[in-house]
């Protein structure tokens, strides 16, 4: 959807599209979140605005101008292969802010994973220059803004963080979004759209609320490096969507480094698991 907004023709800089999206994008959210509120409102538990709710709104922010602005230029499949790294940011990160220490095999296979980032992204020799980096701060804004995320479920349930997450983010586009208006960067595009646009909206709107929410759960429920892995699925979606209505399919070498991300993602999984099956909850440790 997002990439779709960004790439049709219109008078709008085409540099400045993705800002827009990500706001209209981030009120779909906050819209459909609504009804989720009102059918779970009996899950909602602690604080919903508060400093730590606002730095996650703020990292959503940066997450999604960064994705937005990287499918505006480049095939969804090569950013999302980038945004790979995400899992292996979030392995690095757990240890020092959750204490969730992976230990020195996985983080070998982290090293190993950013090394296959480093090839799809290729510094110096990639056509799509300094925006290949785009995907990588947005892996880096989505890890730690998972961090954050299992933080304030501790006192908080997920419905909560989201709802406040959302409304934070959807205000401080809002704010940017009139701020460079009034500074002549942005040309607001008209309200005046085809149905199909706003229909593209709520239902990136929908999408998004329902695995935020789900997402969040997730986090609460079980440790970030046994969840992290996962996020190797998004690659089928974004190759088929990247294929089937751009026609875009990767090259050689970044499925090569797909396959190396997925591989370290894949040992990590495994070692993990043999955690769980020897060490008791309480005593974990990384190995």
């Amino acid at each position: 959807h997002a990439r779709w907004l960004c790439v049709q023709p219109g008078r709008v800089n085409n540099m400045t599209k993705p800002v827009q999206v990500t706001m209209w994008r981030l009120l779909a959210q906050g819209l459909c979140l609504l009804p989720i509120v009102v059918l779970l409102r009996h899950r909602l538990r602690g604080a919903m605005f508060s400093p730590v709710v606002a730095l996650s709104g703020l990292l959503v922010m940066i997450t999604l101008t960064s994705l937005v602005t990287a499918f505006s230029v480049m095939p969804i499949a090569t950013a999302i292969a980038i945004f790979f790294a995400e899992p292996l940011i979030l392995t690095l990160l757990a240890g020092p802010l959750l204490g969730e220490v992976a230990g020195p095999r996985r983080y070998a296979a982290v090293g190993v994973g950013l090394v296959g980032a480093l090839i799809v992204i290729r510094p110096g020799f990639s056509e799509f220059g300094l925006a290949t980096l785009l995907p990588l701060v947005a892996a880096t804004a989505y890890a730690l803004n998972m961090i954050v995320l299992r933080r304030a479920c501790a006192t908080r349930s997920g419905l909560t963080v989201q709802c406040g997450a959302t409304v934070y983010a959807a205000l401080g586009m809002v704010v940017a979004v009139g701020a460079l208006y009034a500074a002549d960067v942005v040309e607001l595009a008209p309200l005046t759209r085809p149905a199909w646009t706003w229909g593209a909206i709520l239902g990136c709107g929908a999408f998004a609320a329902a695995s935020f929410v789900l997402i969040a759960e997730a986090f609460r429920h079980a440790e970030a490096t046994t969840l992290a892995p996962f996020q190797y699925l998004e690659i089928v979606g974004a190759t088929a969507a990247g294929f089937l209505v751009f026609s875009e399919f990767p090259d050689g070498l970044t499925w090569l480094g797909v396959a190396i991300i997925f591989g370290s993602g894949a040992y990590i999984v495994h070692r993990e698991r043999q955690r769980d099956a020897r060490v008791p909850r309480r005593r974990r440790g990384g190995r």
